[in-house]
């Protein structure tokens, strides 16, 4: 080989060195037909070394990376949305690599299997061939090779998707109890459960249900029965109960709505839902109820029928999940000049008294304008309205309302179901400060009374605690107090009035990812919910909110201390689908 050729041959040599040390990507994966799964999707992890977040693990961009606390044990994991057939990782560590580590996957992110497992790892571009199935994968650090923590440029997973796995119904099953006829031991209609008729529990809504009446209902046994319109193959029922359920019931087929025979019956009923592998045939199937878990009657929020023949009605499509990586399709950068009002084709204000005992009116845009410096300014004033009644001011005795404020939203003119949905905001401080980024199910401007039509709440920060922010879900079967969320704070327990953080929900047909600064803060799962909690009511569209409250029974007053005006900056909001 001349002098030339070896020369070129070591500079080759030497480049590739370079790329690798510099965290470019390797090769493809070594099962070629086999897909990248984990780029762009929700990550959780043990610890963050500020400003290095977990989701830069999987953004697929080399120069970005998640690094860790200085402490053993350490990890970082990915959702993959769905069961997958794991079968290969690539890991590209940063100088602060782990000695021992291992690789697991679970489908609940709570029950992990391992993988693979090393005590000798060498760091750099490792591609572990492994073999596993879930819906999650993580990487468990439990020995660094260094004195700092753990750091990935890359976490990546390579696999396909279990269709096996799927508990949704096959492609020969049919949903046949749709819009179908159905009847029942008695029904309830009153304050408390409005027209809660067998038509309900058959109706894919997950915020209407059928109920036993009151009056003379509320005994053993009780039954709702669906007419499938023709002579069906059942192989599946789904039960979604209200906490009014049946410890012990049947399910039942029947020819001719006459004689009944049972295809399933316990007498150890869970409620919440229940999905149910049965085989028989019929024209008419029955929940029938012989004792029920509570002192009240029973209660279907869902009561679904799978099967093939039948006279199946097609119910409407659902909706898609977002783009995998997303697109953005809807946003407001807040860039027009200085006290421009919010844009009429994006945002309609929403002017009177606020709910929850809140102190404040807000005004059609008199309290909302742009700074001129690309942002939104929300802001409270202690200024009184007359011809306003608001509960008491603690500090004026009086009930006119004696604080205005602002309040807007995108309803009927932008909805939308599922998507990233993120606002850069900047919260304002002070006792009674109630700052909030939200969406309402569109339905409620159709007159569905809260909580049916579901509520988000992205964001909420009390003036009195600027450490912790919430984000939480209200539903029938969970809202006010008992809705689901969760408290959080910065690392290192920083102020959030201090700066502008980005605060954002992963909304999909799987649940919601909620993330703050790109670090995921909580993770609700439709499907352990429906088990757990109640009814998903959050696959429709449903339209952005942004408002700065005061007062109110969660923040408390304003004191002698609170600022005035109080300011709530937006630097964006943006959707992406």
């Amino acid at each position: 080989m001349s002098p030339m050729r070896r020369r070129l041959g070591l500079l080759i040599a030497l480049a590739v060195i370079l790329l690798s040390l510099a965290g470019l990507p390797g090769p493809p994966p070594a099962h070629a037909a086999d897909t990248l799964l984990s780029q762009g999707r929700p990550v959780t992890v043990s610890s963050t070394e500020s400003p290095f977040a977990g989701a830069n693990a999987v953004d697929g961009d080399p120069g970005t990376r998640w690094s860790s606390a200085f402490a053993d044990p350490q990890w970082i994991q990915v959702d993959l949305g769905t069961s997958a057939k794991i079968s290969e990782v690539a890991l590209n560590w940063e100088a602060a690599y782990a000695k021992a580590f291992q690789i697991q996957v679970s489908a609940d992110a709570r029950t992990w299997s391992t993988v693979h497992e090393t005590a000798t790892g060498t760091g750099g571009n490792q591609r572990l061939t492994v073999s596993g199935t879930g819906r999650y994968v993580r990487v468990y650090g439990t020995q660094r090779a260094t004195q700092y923590g753990y750091s990935l440029w890359e976490f990546q997973v390579y696999g396909t998707k279990d269709t096996g796995g799927d508990p949704d119904p096959t492609p020969s099953e049919k949903l046949l109890s749709y819009g179908k006829t159905g009847a029942a031991s008695s029904s309830q209609t009153d304050g408390n459960c409005w027209e809660c008729t067998p038509a309900r529990a058959f109706d894919r809504d997950p915020a209407s249900r059928w109920a036993t009446s009151p009056t003379n209902g509320w005994t053993d046994p009780g039954w709702i029965s669906v007419d499938l319109g023709a002579t069906a193959q059942i192989s599946k029922v789904v039960l979604q109960w209200d906490p009014a359920y049946a410890k012990a019931f049947q399910i039942q087929v029947s020819p001719d709505n006459t004689n009944w025979t049972p295809i399933y019956s316990t007498t150890a009923g869970t409620g919440f839902k229940q999905t149910l592998t049965v085989s028989g045939t019929g024209r008419y199937v029955r929940m029938y109820g012989t004792q029920r878990a509570t002192p009240y009657g029973y209660s279907l929020w869902e009561f679904q029928v799978y099967g093939t023949g039948g006279a199946p009605v097609t119910p409407p499509p659902l909706p898609p999940d977002p783009a995998d990586p997303p697109r953005i399709v809807w946003q407001d950068e807040f860039n027009t000049p200085a006290g421009t009002k919010p844009d009429p084709a994006k945002w309609t204000a929403d002017p009177g008294t606020g709910p929850n005992n809140e102190l404040e009116y807000y005004t059609n845009h008199d309290n909302a304008s742009m700074d001129g410096t690309g942002h939104l300014v929300m802001e409270a004033r202690k200024q009184a309205t007359p011809g306003t009644s608001c509960p008491t001011d603690p500090l004026t005795g009086s009930g006119t309302c004696q604080y205005t404020s602002a309040r807007m939203n995108t309803g009927n003119k932008f909805e939308f179901t599922y998507g990233r949905v993120e606002a850069r905001i900047k919260v304002p401080k002070g006792n009674g400060l109630w700052p909030a980024f939200w969406m309402m199910g569109a339905d409620f401007l159709d007159g569905r009374p809260w909580p049916y039509n579901g509520e988000v709440d992205i964001m909420e920060v009390l003036g009195k605690d600027v450490k912790t922010s919430y984000s939480t879900v209200h539903a029938p079967a969970y809202n006010g107090a008992g809705g689901i969320g969760a408290p959080y704070k910065l690392p290192g327990d920083v102020d959030y009035s201090d700066d502008f953080h980005v605060w954002a929900a992963h909304w999909d047909s799987k649940g919601i990812v909620y993330s703050l600064d790109g670090r995921t803060v909580l993770t609700l799962d439709k499907a352990q919910i429906e088990q757990t909690r109640g009814p998903w009511v959050f696959d429709h569209p449903f339209y952005l909110i942004l408002n700065l409250a005061v007062g109110g029974d969660w923040p408390g007053p304003t004191d002698a201390s609170t600022p005035f005006p109080a300011k709530m900056l937006v630097d964006y909001v943006r959707v992406y689908q």
